[in-house]
């Protein structure tokens, strides 16, 4: 099973509406992780210092380590965890623009649940061939992708 997610991270966050949520905190050492907007996979640690928000690039190897791009004189270190990950940029002079001290918390938890599936068709009735204009969105084919739901209070 995979380890669970840091508190600190918002999913498919923009950078815009990111920008706010630190603006809003406005702490330096302010940080959280997002989806990456540019890259499919990777994501961006977000830290907030007088106003301004830097960016670091965060990616995951494919033998499930996590790295941080950071300025060329620091070297590249790999974590087992993304809390490892940040626990070693809450200490001082690590290569971030100031380090990592006031964590943003999402208000709820991200809920992974299977899409529900409609009932397939019976034999009688057809299904559209392929040419046909088809709606993949809500085709009654079970599928192998997941919903990302908010919390239900």
């Amino acid at each position: 099973m995979a380890a669970a997610l840091p508190m600190c991270y918002h999913g498919a966050l923009t950078k815009k509406e990111c920008e706010d949520l630190l603006g809003k905190k406005n702490k330096d050492g302010a940080y959280l992780i997002r989806d990456s907007e540019t890259i499919q996979g990777a994501m961006c640690l977000c830290v907030y210092k007088q106003m301004v928000v830097y960016t670091y690039r965060l990616l995951q190897t494919y033998t499930g380590s996590y790295s941080l791009q950071t300025t060329g004189s620091v070297q590249e270190s790999f974590f087992k965890t993304l809390d490892d990950l940040i626990l070693h940029f809450k200490k001082k002079n690590q290569g971030l623009a100031i380090h990592l001290r006031h964590s943003v918390k999402r208000k709820t938890d991200l809920l992974i649940r299977p899409k529900k599936t409609a009932p397939q068709p019976s034999r009688r009735e057809p299904m559209p061939l392929p040419d046909e204009d088809c709606d993949y969105e809500n085709t009654a084919a079970s599928s192998d992708y997941v919903e990302v739901l908010p919390e239900q209070v």
